[in-house]
């Protein structure tokens, strides 16, 4: 149903003062998910919040007697474990489970086109072996352009074996170690969908007429992507999406194609480098790692598919010191041991804060420009320099209390940036680069 819409940049001071208070504690640095071997779903029908203030009907799924969530709980499982998944299903319609690359055996319910199918008020069990490492989809089997558009969708990450959470990797080779990770599961809706669903009017619907209205990142559009997991008034979607690192730090992006379009997602900041796609590693042959890894700022992440990236940040090279640091600083640094790989011998950055040794002390090489002749955005620190922070107008910035470089992740299709037209919404979120001895958790 339609609610009356408001600006966008009103609700985004809001969740800027909320993101400020999350930040000043801690965050969740690995995906939030559930992990075990058995897991118990039921589709069921609840409502979502979408950034400009509208709700809409969704299908979804939920665990354990909960409200249904967007998207589905994501399921954390070991390489080689056998998953088994129950389908309860409480909606209306028939409705099932596929799990591409994954190879499921399905039980009771029904015959369906693509996989066994529960009818109102059956139950269907699935399992399969989760013999390969890495990121994975699932979604309805039953009439899916419609099913996945009202939510069911969801994602799996399988851990590799002996995967260490002290010292993660995403494939278990070194070549795909992190230290924290990011899931960007990217949807779609017609939101024309869902208000006929909701209105008993399915038979009215034209799946050849898809006109997308809403984008989302992990169930949330923009600038709803930057609340914390599980705020209590987005109860039916729990999942935020808000990377952050200090200098020097690897996260790995886990993206899910999970809509109906393609979605250019492009990071800021700098590159990422391409690993895996649909849960292979990209390497010429065993031993070898991610040899075969491309380097991009921008992953098109397509119905059906995922990837894993990763992306790392130093401020090398940018010739005038990220810090602000100056001779009567008297700060010494150190570089005696590869940050990398642990080895002896300098690689060029501080064996404790990153900081590129070349630029230490050196000046910006321009005159900054003075208070009157800016504007500021509510993520403006006051300063130019990492950890910094320096006079602002009253009113002005506020929301970065530890003086991070923000930077924009977004979809490069400008009008997934919006709320069913307006903007700022959609696909949009920041990567947050925090000083050194900021807690990320």
């Amino acid at each position: 149903m339609h609610r009356p819409t408001r600006t966008n940049w009103s609700r985004l001071l809001l969740v800027a003062g909320l993101l400020l208070l999350w930040v000043a504690g801690t965050a969740q640095a690995k995906v939030t998910g559930i992990s075990g071997t058995f897991f118990d779903f039921t589709a069921k029908t609840d409502h979502i919040s979408t950034g400009e203030g509208n709700s809409l009907l969704i299908y979804g799924y939920s665990i354990a007697g909960s409200r249904a969530q967007y998207p589905g709980p994501t399921l954390i499982v070991n390489q080689g474990d056998t998953i088994t998944i129950r389908l309860t299903n409480n909606l209306p319609v028939s409705t099932s489970i596929i799990f591409p690359g994954h190879k499921a055996v399905a039980s009771g319910g029904t015959a369906g086109i693509l996989t066994r199918e529960a009818a109102p008020g059956g139950v269907v069990t699935y399992s399969f072996v989760a013999d390969q490492p890495g990121t994975y989809l699932y979604q309805s089997g039953t009439n899916p352009a419609l099913q996945m558009n009202m939510g069911l969708v969801g994602a799996i990450i399988v851990r590799p074996t002996g995967f260490d959470p002290a010292a993660p990797t995403a494939y278990g080779d070194a070549s795909t170690a992190y230290d924290y990770e990011v899931l960007f599961l990217q949807t779609d809706m017609d939101s024309t969908y869902n208000e006929l669903v909701e209105f008993g009017r399915s038979a009215e619907i034209n799946l050849n007429d898809f006109h997308a209205t809403y984008w989302f990142l992990n169930g949330r559009n923009g600038p709803d992507t930057l609340l914390p997991d599980n705020v209590s008034w987005l109860p039916t979607q729990p999942y935020n999406c808000l990377p952050r690192i200090h200098p020097g730090d690897k996260i790995l992006i886990r993206w899910v194609g999970a809509s109906r379009d393609a979605h250019p997602l492009h990071t800021h900041g700098n590159n990422f480098r391409l690993i895996a796609k649909d849960g292979r590693l990209l390497s010429s042959g065993s031993g070898n790692g991610a040899d075969l890894a491309v380097s991009d700022y921008t992953q098109t992440v397509n119905p059906g598919e995922t990837y894993e990236g990763i992306f790392t940040w130093t401020g090398a090279a940018m010739d005038w010191d990220m810090y602000g640091h100056t001779a009567a600083d008297n700060i010494t640094l150190t570089d005696l041991v590869n940050n990398e790989t642990g080895a002896a011998g300098p690689d060029g950055f501080d064996d404790n804060t990153y900081e590129y040794v070349a630029d230490h002390e050196k000046p910006m090489p321009v005159t900054l420009p003075g208070i009157q002749e800016l504007t500021f955005s509510p993520f403006y620190s006051g300063s130019p320099y990492l950890g910094g922070g320096a006079f602002l107008p009253p009113g002005e910035g506020g929301f970065n209390q530890h003086g991070g470089y923000y930077y924009m992740w977004h979809s490069h299709n400008e009008k997934e940036l919006t709320n069913n037209n307006i903007f700022p919404g959609g696909m949009l979120t920041f990567m947050i680069v925090e000083p050194p001895g900021v807690a990320i958790q």
